[in-house]
């Protein structure tokens, strides 16, 4: 009986999809994927998760309110001055959506990918793979989104959200964990070992040191300056840290473009790759 179902089930869900623009690779079942990837959470170790959350708290209290005596106060891009704390507590922000959404959608990938096979059963499934990147880029944003907001439960009692434009710091960092999510779906599934792995370590650290995180990215050369300013984490950087110090210009709509086109072409490539490894 259960068989009968489950063949009745797929059956249908093929009919609804017979005829319609993408029915070889979308099924519109990617909330399957967050279904399983809330059990699998369940079972995990909370060690795992919660110390991408303390990571940007630890660096806030040593930098913000540690060397920050040292420092005292920088200017904010519009000209005023601000506390080092108030500086630094939005690039981290936009760090802890990026590194939240980055290891669930890059290291987690690479396992089920090559070890634990499970897109191979998924994609015999009537999933089909634009349901699978929807559904894991989804759940590796939910991981930055609760980064986020943990953060910003700490940062604002603390007087480090003085406007209310900082609200929208929590939906732009949702953008930059969907954008690095994306992207790094796609970039992992065409890496084949855990040393090519660690290449994504090494691109994201120093391109977390230097975005802007902790100084002005105008103490650099010109030539250096254009080459930070292409980086995704610096366009996060920069879009977080204008709305939660109250600086409200036409570029934000640039940076909000910039993880638009991350997601578009994260999603694509994604969703053709697995295609691909696993659909012949």
């Amino acid at each position: 009986m259960i068989t009968q179902a489950l063949v009745s089930q797929a059956v249908a869900i093929q009919e609804r999809r017979s005829g319609k623009p993408g029915q070889a690779v979308y099924s519109g079942r990617s909330r399957t994927i967050l279904e399983r990837g809330f059990y699998a959470f369940k079972s995990s170790s909370w060690l795992i998760v919660i110390s991408g959350f303390v990571e940007p708290v630890f660096y806030l209290l040593a930098f913000g309110f540690g060397i920050g005596q040292l420092i005292g106060d920088l200017e904010d891009g519009a000209g005023n001055l601000v506390s080092y704390a108030a500086f630094i507590a939005p690039a981290l922000l936009a760090t802890s959506a990026m590194n939240g959404a980055i290891y669930d959608a890059t290291w987690n990938v690479f396992f089920k990918m090559h070890f634990g096979k499970v897109y191979q059963v998924m994609l015999q499934s009537s999933l089909g793979p634009l349901d699978v990147a929807l559904g894991e880029i989804s759940w590796a944003l939910l991981r930055g989104l609760s980064y986020s907001l943990g953060f910003m439960a700490i940062v604002t009692p603390i007087g480090l959200v003085t406007n209310l434009w900082g609200l929208l710091a929590i939906p732009a960092a949702t953008l930059i964990a969907f954008g690095f999510a994306s992207i790094g779906m796609a970039i992992t599934s065409y890496l084949k070992s855990f040393q090519q792995m660690n290449w994504i370590t090494f691109f994201l650290l120093p391109m977390f040191l230097f975005s802007g995180t902790f100084f002005p990215v105008s103490v650099y050369p010109e030539w250096i300056q254009t080459i930070v300013q292409a980086l995704p984490l610096w366009q996060g950087v920069e879009l977080v840290r204008s709305l939660m110090l109250g600086i409200i210009h036409p570029g934000l709509l640039g940076h909000v473009l910039y993880f638009l086109v991350m997601i578009a072409g994260g999603l694509w490539f994604t969703t053709v790759r697995l295609k691909a490894l696993f659909m012949r």
